[in-house]
């Protein structure tokens, strides 16, 4: 039986979502105007915590000054763009402070990325200058001379640890100096709702990362409903943060909505399953942001006399799934689950806002959800030419329409967002954001007569894999620069036990015929050093020649559906041992494990 409060609490919340008016673009607040705030009003409250070592509001807004006051003396400006290479640190979150203070936009870097498309990235944003940590140097000392950045000065290296070097061809950036000028620069009573202050990257459909753009909006849309909707944060709360600050998850509804409830946050450079509730009873944190592999490991771990008894209420994050829900509930003894469905790039999404198990929520947007072929990739159409709704609870391509409410910001370039909007959906003149994804509506009992939904799956060639999209044809275009290979044909498949789609090669070799002909250590050494871990395909299959359509386009239906299945698959097959990190061959006995659900990948 709900309690009278929570049934309050979500009738306020959908009183507050009718009678809101969008604010002004015009409007000055920002994500880092968020920090002064505090600043002033609880100066010595905790603000972030990482490794033993705090930060009070004061001591995080006082370290941000000096940043962003050197970094103006370097001559950046509202609208440039400083890269930020770094693991979640203190630093991390002083350096993003620093550069939005400026109306800088802060050009945030995967730190799984090297080599091509790492360069891609710092050069399409047109870097200024990069932030980065000094535990990433010698990953960005590969790819120095193919950047745009060329002086020292370019390049601002924070350290890691007391010994901790700092690369020649970098300049140490230190914000504990307190001969820095720590005073609030006047810039930042400038910045407004509409101005850019990230860019976070995506890997999108196809190629390389794009930049997709986040103005201030955003980030107090994404935050303010974590912050009141799906965590109710008050400032005496504290939030468990161990995802990647550089992807919208941990960034905004995590950090951002903790820094609007002036909440203390928790992070970690990254999750640890077996110190995971150790840290959270030590801290007291009352919340956490999580994606659902990760509560998939925490519910495969052995269960322990106390796993609920936590200080946790209410978590939020995405990819939750229901077979694994109500398990995780129940055991760890939590109150409030904020499952969400958004993108970076996206001008809408849905939360669950009324705490209903297995559902990503209601909209926030206005969208429908259409019939979409996903064999031939194409959307269903009337003898009109306009879209085709699919009935309740029936799959279908989920759109969004661009209204002045749900605005599409898109991507850096221009090309780039045009492919994303479609026109004329479902009257002329309409547009709507291309999401790429496949939804459903739900029945979660009464709800106040909202509509829930749920996320089914990914349409076309990105899948998403280790809470991350995989674009198939940058992968392949990766691969095919082995030496040995000829072509490759990259899709997702499943895993038993598994969230998402795991990455899946077939391979034509030049010169090879069977697994024994192959260089296993080589071809490992190679796909561990070009691609990052999520993208790194867990199984190939060696081919002859390639299968296509008779328009000669790359075949991958049946492949899926071979998978790497014994049974149904004649070539060679190679697995990618998570123990090792090496490919060898698969066999029956890794297979019986695999599909046992033995294997952790």
């Amino acid at each position: 039986m709900r309690s009278l409060t929570d049934i309050i609490g979500d009738l306020r919340v959908i009183l507050n979502k009718a009678i809101a008016k969008p604010p002004s673009d015009d409007e000055v607040m920002s994500f880092s105007l968020l920090v002064e705030r505090n600043s002033r009003l609880h100066p010595n409250d905790l603000a972030i915590l990482f490794e033993e070592k705090g930060l009070s509001w004061k001591e995080l807004n006082e370290q941000a000054n000096r940043v962003a006051n050197y970094l103006k003396g370097l001559k950046v400006n509202s609208g440039d763009c400083v890269s930020l290479f770094m693991q979640n640190r203190l630093e991390f979150v002083i350096s993003i402070v620093a550069i939005c203070k400026l109306g800088a936009i802060a050009g945030l870097i995967n730190t799984n990325l090297t080599k091509q498309p790492l360069i891609h990235c710092i050069n399409l944003v047109k870097s200024k200058k990069c932030i980065f940590g000094a535990e990433l140097s010698n990953t960005l000392e590969e790819v120095l001379d193919h950047l745009d950045l060329k002086d020292n000065l370019d390049y601002l290296c924070i350290p890691d640890t007391e010994s901790s070097k700092i690369p020649e061809w970098a300049t140490k950036l230190d914000s504990t100096d307190a001969s820095m000028d720590g005073e609030n620069p006047p810039e930042t009573n400038k910045i407004t709702l509409g101005h850019v202050a990230f860019y976070i990257f995506t890997s999108g459909t196809t190629g390389l990362p794009k930049a997709a753009v986040v103005p201030n909006r955003k980030i107090f849309t994404g935050a303010g409903l974590s912050h009141k909707a799906l965590l109710r944060l008050n400032r005496r709360d504290r939030v468990y943060n161990c995802l990647p600050l550089y992807h919208g998850t941990g960034l905004i509804l995590g950090l951002a909505a903790a820094f609007s409830a002036g909440a203390g946050t928790v992070i970690r450079r990254r999750l640890s399953i077996t110190s995971f509730w150790d840290e959270i009873r030590k801290y007291q944190c009352t919340s956490f942001i999580y994606i659902g592999e990760f509560i998939r490991y925490l519910v495969s771990q052995t269960p322990q006399k106390n796993d609920g008894d936590n200080p946790v209420r209410s978590i939020v994050g995405n990819g939750l799934r229901p077979d694994i829900w109500i398990e995780f509930k129940e055991r760890f003894n939590i109150e409030r689950i904020g499952e969400f469905y958004a993108a970076s790039e996206g001008n809408g999404g849905f939360a669950n806002v009324f705490n209903k198990d297995c559902t990503v929520g209601l909209g926030i947007s206005p969208m429908k959800i259409v019939h979409y072929d996903v064999a031939n990739e194409a959307i269903v159409k009337d003898q009109h030419d306009y879209c085709l709704e699919v009935e309740d609870g029936d799959t279908g391509l989920l759109l969004i329409e661009v209204t002045e409410k749900s605005k599409f910001d898109g991507y850096t370039a221009k090309a780039d967002t045009d492919k994303k909007v479609l026109h004329d959906c479902f009257m002329a003149g309409d547009r709507y954001f291309n999401t790429g994804d496949l939804m459903k509506t739900v029945d979660v009992g009464f709800a106040y007569g909202q509509t829930h939904y749920q996320f089914v799956d990914r349409i076309g060639d990105t899948f998403r894999w280790k809470s991350e999209n995989v674009s198939t044809n940058e992968v392949a275009e990766i691969i095919n620069k082995y030496d040995d290979i000829l072509y490759t044909n990259v899709y997702g498949i499943e895993i038993p036990g598994t969230d998402g789609r795991a990455g899946m090669a077939a391979v034509v070799f030049k010169h090879v015929v069977s697994s024994a002909q192959i260089n296993l250590g080589s071809l490992s050494s190679y796909v561990n050093e070009n691609l990052p871990s999520y993208a790194r395909p867990i199984f190939i299959r060696v081919l002859e020649e390639l299968p296509t359509t008779t328009t000669h386009k790359l075949q991958k239906n049946k492949l899926r559906e071979q998978s790497f299945h014994l049974e149904e698959v004649d070539q060679e097959l190679l697995v990618r041992d998570p123990s090792t990190g090496n490919y060898r061959k698969l066999d029956s006995d890794f297979y019986d494990r695999v599909m046992r659900r033995e294997v952790a990948f």
